[in-house]
């Protein structure tokens, strides 16, 4: 008796073991290819091709030729059907943009941060004057970037598909004037086969500036 329940606990073992669940670490940067949605090959490559062609267009290329013009990014507005953390594209855009180096960026999202510490340091009594950050002393942006992710939707009984377009401007904040913009373009069509019934993503994606 006591070799059988030996045994029964063995493979009890075994069966838990074998259902115990495993992480692996993946390539960040791999083709992501689950769903149609909006996912990270679309935010990387989407960023990516948005920043080569604004860093390409004449009139920028000048404008960095011997200078950092300094800018602030606006969050990136979500006009598509889908949840999308718009925000991290926003920052992967400036990301890059930064390590270009060939600009320098205001954060607007920690304004009131900054102004609690100016104020800390000014006002509290605690920090030598001599150190302290002063009020008043901050550089102002040149120019603003800002845009909007948008898609369109079609399906049909065995297709579905997926167009999604980032449009990016930037805007001189003195005069006015849109001093460029861009739009990149991705398509994604999943079929479902009748045998497999697997999804298999195919994408496309294209860019435009003026």
């Amino acid at each position: 008796m006591v070799r059988v329940f030996s045994l029964l606990a063995l493979a009890m073992a075994l069966v838990l073991s074998g259902c115990a669940s495993r992480v692996d670490y993946g390539d960040a940067q791999a083709r992501e290819t689950v769903t149609a949605d909006f996912g990270s090959t679309d935010l990387q490559m989407i960023a990516t091709k948005m920043v080569d062609d604004m860093m390409v267009f004449p009139p920028i290329v000048e404008m960095t030729r011997d200078r950092r013009p300094v800018l602030f990014v606006d969050r990136i507005k979500n006009k598509t059907s889908e949840h999308i953390d718009t925000e991290s594209v926003t920052d992967t855009i400036q990301s890059k943009l930064i390590n270009s180096g060939k600009f320098r960026f205001v954060d607007m999202s920690v304004v009131d941060r900054v102004r609690e510490q100016l104020e800390y340091q000014q006002d509290s009594g605690m920090v030598d004057q001599a150190s302290a950050a002063q009020m008043g002393r901050q550089i102002g942006a040149e120019f603003m970037l800002y845009g909007n992710l948008s898609s369109i939707v079609k399906r049909d009984d065995s297709t579905k598909d997926v167009y999604y377009k980032l449009t990016l401007k930037l805007l001189n904040i003195q005069s006015g004037i849109l001093e460029w913009s861009g739009e990149q373009e991705i398509r994604k069509t999943p079929k479902r086969h009748l045998v497999a019934c697997r999804n298999t993503p195919a994408t496309g994606q294209g860019a435009r500036s003026h």
